[in-house]
């Protein structure tokens, strides 16, 4: 998967939540510039971040990140 980024449901599921990009950014212990980089499709997280993310929304890595079509 190299040189290909992963779509992901974060804004979704931040906006779901009804949390800030900054607030989420806070909560993980990361940049705000980070948490948009991820939404845009930028920045792929590390394995640690991911797992982050996935228990601060009470999800499975796989249910908010995946590959590209």
């Amino acid at each position: 998967m190299e040189g290909h980024t992963l779509k992901n449901r974060l804004r979704e599921l931040r906006q779901e939540m009804g949390i800030t990009q900054e607030g989420l950014a806070e909560a993980l212990g990361v940049t705000r510039q980070t948490i948009i980089a991820i939404e845009k499709g930028k920045y792929d997280p590390s394995l640690r971040l991911a797992f982050k993310i996935a228990r601060f929304f009470g999800k499975k890595i796989e249910e908010i990140f995946g590959p590209e079509d």
